[in-house]
């Protein structure tokens, strides 16, 4: 009776050992499961909710405002607009959530966003704490806006001077930066958001009001007096301007950075909102482009095969939207010849003419 008790027990060990590897399979199935959910999460949430929230501003024109008839209007509303006609193929089925400068971080750290577009400087820290970085759409840099009557032509002469800033950005730190090295002895007077910046600065609150130079071009643009103010010449950082998405999800991040890529190979290649064709052109990168052959991994990213006709239609290429907000139609910033043109204006390969900006190959 004795030896078949001692028998049983390593049966019946076994059965438990079983039903623990059968039971850990499932636990690892469950996390495999998340993990791919957590893949591709983020596309198929804003597929399901059937519009792309995105955060950004309404008080510079140029880069986000509003229009006449209360529509948001912008460079960065427009990058919005292009990722939501990749994704659900309606422009317009975005949502629009207004946030201050000192919002950006804890806005897309959150989650609670798609796509931050509020003319964010990439820098290393926020790259690792507030999100990824997609693609620089804009060069800029920091510079002052001093009025005439202060007798000043350069930002060497602002010692002793109160600047107006806005807190929590990355122009706050430069500003302290810039006035350290050159003994500047600068107070900084800061604002919660830019409107409170710009009524400091126009009320003479401050001698001199910092921001990036394209900011301070849109801003001063609605001042009624705009010619008693000038911009100086110093630019004192470098501020590549572009999209952020949250951290942990792969597949989200490069959708967003293939949109931005069509964007741009699209006024490379001669693409416009008005002159997407409808069949092959025989133009073998064109065509790749636009969907007609081959392919840039629409498959993987989860795009349709034919998304950059959409994209181009509805919004147009980097030029288009270009033109229409910081160009000609909108603020008027110059481009030609300028670090905002496209590489491909350089007239041959290693001259260093052309602008900076490009995007990884769509193949």
């Amino acid at each position: 009776m004795q030896i078949k008790f001692l028998l049983v027990i390593p049966s019946m060990l076994l059965l438990l050992l079983m039903l623990a590897v059968a039971c850990g399979g499932d636990d690892d199935d469950t996390d495999q499961a998340s993990a791919e959910h957590a893949h591709g999460g983020r596309l198929q949430e804003v597929k399901d909710r059937g519009k792309l929230i995105c955060a950004s501003r309404n008080d510079v024109p140029g880069y986000g405002s509003l229009d006449a008839s209360g529509n948001n209007v912008g460079f960065d509303i427009d990058l919005c607009r292009a990722v939501a006609t990749a994704v659900l193929g309606d422009s317009s089925a975005i949502e629009i959530r207004y946030i201050s400068a000192s919002e950006r971080g804890p806005t897309i750290q959150s989650g609670e966003v798609d796509l931050l577009v509020r003319t964010v400087t990439w820098t290393t820290s926020r790259d690792a704490q507030w999100g990824n970085y997609v693609q620089t759409m804009f060069f800029d840099g920091q510079g002052f806006m001093v009025n005439k009557s202060l007798g000043i032509s350069s930002a060497l002469e602002l010692k002793g001077a109160t600047v107006c800033v806005t807190q929590g950005t990355t122009t706050e730190l430069n500003l302290q930066d810039f006035s350290n090295q050159n003994n500047l002895n600068i107070s900084a007077l800061t604002f919660e958001d830019t409107d409170a910046v710009v009524a400091a600065y126009t009320s003479a609150q401050c001698d001199a009001f910092t921001n990036d130079r394209s900011q301070l071009a849109a801003l001063g643009s609605a001042f009624s007096n705009r010619a008693d103010h000038v911009i100086l010449p110093e630019t004192i950082s470098e501020e590549p301007l572009g999209p952020v998405v949250p951290h942990g999800d792969d597949q989200w991040f490069d959708v967003v950075k293939t949109v931005m890529a069509i964007l741009i190979y699209g006024e490379a290649y001669g693409v416009t909102s008005g002159s997407v064709p409808s069949s092959s052109t025989g133009d073998t990168k064109v065509d790749r482009l636009l969907g007609f052959e081959g392919s840039y991994g629409q498959d993987s990213l989860g795009i349709s095969q034919t998304a950059a006709q959409d994209i181009l239609r509805a919004v147009g290429n980097y030029g288009e939207i270009y033109n229409r907000n910081l160009g000609p139609g909108g603020i008027n910033l110059p481009r030609e010849g300028g670090r905002n043109a496209l590489w491909a204006d350089a007239t041959c390969t290693d001259c260093p003419r052309g602008g900076q900006i490009y995007a990884a190959p769509l193949r």
